[in-house]
């Protein structure tokens, strides 16, 4: 069996033609480009229970031989693909049970699994690939440009593909960062096979919610991290492509909690050991946050009161201006989240840190590792003794106390989320249940707040120069159930207050 370490990278067919014939490989590779074709046929049962189970089984044709491939396990961390692949040459295109040293895939290929095994879809494509040398790594570049197709259906796959053949998975990463100073690309979180299983059934894309991986009282903290990191990561570039493909503003919502999640965790990551580079990521986070902010403002203004209003008060001609005015201002903040220059630049954001998550600061420093359970238990302590101080004066509060209210719920909520494995699952459960409310009720304060201020902003437009009697209007609207919104929050409060600390022993 070997570990399979590949960087797989989405790209458009004119910029791989524009990275074949660029100095930069010129310069790093030990070996003429050689290009093949490579047919592969996916093989699993009627219920694809490999698929289940995360493996995948193939047979390919490479010029005149054939090779029974079959993967499984691994991870995928940033497009980052790492799998366990065993791999034996057979006679010609049927599957091959009876060769020698296949202890292991009697393991994973049951006999009556076999049985029903069928061919569910091909990729067919053509492969050029070189080796190169890159500060001392030594790594395989395969441009891929074909097809996966099922029956019915086809895609057209066209990526580069970096395999380490030497080397640490950092090079993969600072080999991409180098290729992104060429061509744009997107980093790619999908297999062939996986695109193959997407086409089988029917997938359609549509906005991820992130999860929390799974921890134990016995992992370190530094392992802890490590894993939210990834997931927080994940969870960003799962939303990504539809961020900047699709209408849907729940992408772009989505996009919006990985970082969130992502700065609570990597605070922690300071608290745990401080570093340059941690902190310049940070401060890159909070840039995005600020960039996605403002779209995100507009979505939910135009979602949440102007639309209402428009079709509650059909035919106002100043309503009608403030939308085809937000409208257009939206439109605008998305063309340059998806303008090429902010695209290439969030791929950066996700190599920087990949090579980060990789490097020497999260090697063993020697001495006794700290808990996860220990820092957990002080850091749920603290946030939520913060919050009760806060949440104690809501009659005087003002607009800056509870915007510092809501930050606070958010901070205690992603981290009794991260941390709540390794407590009394149905007292983190109930916890986490009461601080969501209390967390709804000031989002929709929070709305109303926002509101007041694009409205104040938006009365500045030329466009709406004549209207601001709908500016007015639109005021009145957002106000007239503030007073409900604060009772709520008093009683969500309240509710939540009866729940203990599930940290405590």
């Amino acid at each position: 069996m070997a570990i399979e370490t590949e960087l797989k990278l989405r790209i458009a067919p004119d910029q791989l033609a524009r990275l074949k014939r660029h100095a930069l490989l010129k310069a790093i590779a030990v070996s003429r480009p050689v290009t093949r074709r490579l047919y592969n046929i996916y093989f699993d049962t009627p219920k694809l229970e490999l698929h289940k189970t995360g493996m995948a089984l193939r047979l390919r044709r490479a010029g005149k031989q054939w090779l029974q491939t079959l993967k499984g396990g691994g991870s995928v961390q940033a497009g980052l693909h790492q799998r366990n692949e065993w791999e034996v040459p057979v006679r010609g295109p049927a599957l091959d049970f009876a060769l020698p040293d296949m202890a292991d895939w009697d393991e994973h290929l049951p006999l009556p699994l076999r049985r029903k095994l069928q061919p569910v879809f091909v990729t067919d494509f053509s492969r050029t690939s070189r080796m190169l040398n890159f500060r001392g790594a030594e790594i395989e570049l395969c441009m891929d440009h074909g097809q996966v197709s099922t029956e019915q259906h086809s895609v057209t796959i066209c990526e580069l593909e970096l395999e380490l053949k030497s080397g640490q998975p950092r090079h993969l990463f600072e080999l991409a960062l180098a290729i992104l100073e060429v061509v744009p690309f997107e980093l790619e979180m999908v297999s062939k096979a996986e695109q193959g299983y997407r086409l089988l059934s029917g997938y359609t894309d549509k906005p991820v919610k992130g999860t929390v991986p799974n921890i134990a009282g016995t992992d370190t903290l530094a392992d802890v991290l490590q894993r939210l990191i990834w997931s927080c990561l994940q969870h960003l570039q799962n939303n990504l492509r539809g961020a900047m493909k699709s209408d849907d503003a729940e992408y772009l919502h989505q996009m919006r909690v990985a970082l969130r999640r992502l700065r609570v965790v990597l605070r922690m990551a300071e608290k745990f050991r401080p570093d340059g580079k941690l902190a310049a990521l940070r401060l890159e986070i909070s840039a995005l946050c600020i960039a996605l902010g403002h779209v995100r403002e507009l979505d939910v203004f135009i979602a949440q009161t102007v639309q209402p209003m428009c079709k509650r008060m059909a035919g106002h001609t100043g309503l009608q201006a403030l939308l085809a005015t937000c409208e257009r201002q939206r439109s605008d903040c998305y063309a340059a989240l998806r303008g090429a220059a902010q695209a290439s630049e969030l791929q950066r954001l996700i190599l920087d840190f990949s090579i980060w998550m990789s490097g020497a600061y999260w090697q063993q420093q020697g001495g006794t590792e700290a808990r996860a359970r220990d820092f957990a238990t002080r850091r749920l302590r603290k946030l939520a003794k913060r919050f009760a101080q806060y949440g104690k004066q809501l009659n005087t509060v003002d607009a800056e106390r509870l915007h510092a209210l809501r930050i606070l719920a958010k901070k205690l909520r992603y981290s009794a989320e991260f941390f709540a494995g390794l407590y009394d699952r149905q007292k983190t459960r109930a916890f986490l249940a009461a601080l969501s409310e209390v967390q709804e009720v000031l989002g929709q304060i929070n709305d109303v707040a926002v509101a007041h201020r694009l409205l104040d902003e938006l009365a500045k437009d030329a466009a709406l120069s004549a209207h601001q009697e709908a500016m007015v209007l639109a005021k009145g609207w957002i106000a007239h159930d503030l007073s409900h919104q604060f009772a709520e929050l008093h009683s969500a409060v309240r509710r939540f207050n009866r729940n203990g600390a599930f940290w405590e022993r």
